[in-house]
């Protein structure tokens, strides 16, 4: 794991996100103590301190089948004791989709999930849900899905929130231009600005209200530069970390990485 660590730094970032099993898969193999420690030398030596965790695709606190809940929520623990082992402060998991139960059934489920969870894996890793495109029958395109599970959460202060650019836009908030402050005044109205800890910086394939998510190179796509401009120079979010998800296959036209590429363009918006 320690490997991401040193491409963030030959890249010159901060932080860095990663998955601390394979993300397609329910068996999570013991943290070998060796990796442990490579990891946490490494980032105590380039100084980062807010880094963080994705968990694995396959939990969905809100699946009405039986079995798949109960893995769910065994993985959704494990994930929480490895970022801890890890001194991981941040884990990000995407809410759940409720497969036919309605998404008020969904949000109870997921709220009292994560309280079995946050019992069970003790310890300051915070629970950061991600805002969802919308697609299919998944919870947490609104930002009162958000809020209604968190309000539900018998431990609240272990809660937090990831925006992801691509996945806002294409579930239909607006925050480009001249309509970020009003996108900002949604948000302090429902889950609070102070709740959102990690920031996925994503350009989107689809438009706005498309509920379907598809990343792209940052303005490449429908949220454009006049969307990251006001959240990079946006002194609220200094120190949150803002993780690049945007494609990763092939070289950019010039022969460099894309994540340099996508670096240097929000570099210059700010």
């Amino acid at each position: 794991m320690h490997n991401a660590v040193l491409a963030a730094e030959k890249l010159r970032l901060d932080t860095v996100q990663v998955f601390t099993k394979n993300q397609q898969q329910w068996r999570a193999p013991p943290l070998d103590a060796d990796a442990v420690r490579q990891w946490c030398d490494a980032c105590a030596r380039v100084k980062f301190d807010r880094t963080v965790s994705h968990d694995s695709y396959l939990i969905n606190l809100a699946s009405p089948n039986n079995e798949t809940a109960r893995r769910s929520l065994d993985l959704c623990i494990v994930e929480h004791q490895r970022c801890a082992a890890l001194k991981i402060p941040l884990l990000v998991m995407h809410p759940g989709a409720h497969m036919g139960l309605g998404e008020a059934v969904a949000i109870r489920k997921i709220a009292a999930g994560l309280d079995k969870v946050h019992r069970a894996a003790k310890g300051d890793v915070l629970t950061c849900l991600e805002i969802t495109a919308g697609q299919g029958t998944s919870i947490g395109y609104k930002l009162d899905h958000l809020a209604e599970i968190i309000a539900k959460v018998k431990s609240p202060e272990r809660m937090a929130v990831c925006f992801d650019t691509a996945h806002l836009l294409a579930a239909g908030y607006d925050f480009r231009g001249r309509k970020y402050a009003s996108f900002c005044r949604a948000v302090e109205q429902t889950i609070g600005l102070d709740r959102v800890k990690v920031w996925h910086l994503n350009d989107s394939k689809k438009d706005l209200g498309a509920r379907v998510d598809r990343h792209d190179h940052i303005g490449k796509g429908f949220v454009g530069l006049d969307g990251f401009r006001p959240i990079v120079r946006d002194k609220r979010w200094r120190d949150v970390p803002k993780i690049l998800e945007t494609p990763k296959d092939g070289l950019a036209p010039d022969g460099r990485d894309w994540d340099a590429v996508n670096l240097e363009t929000l570099q210059s918006l700010m």
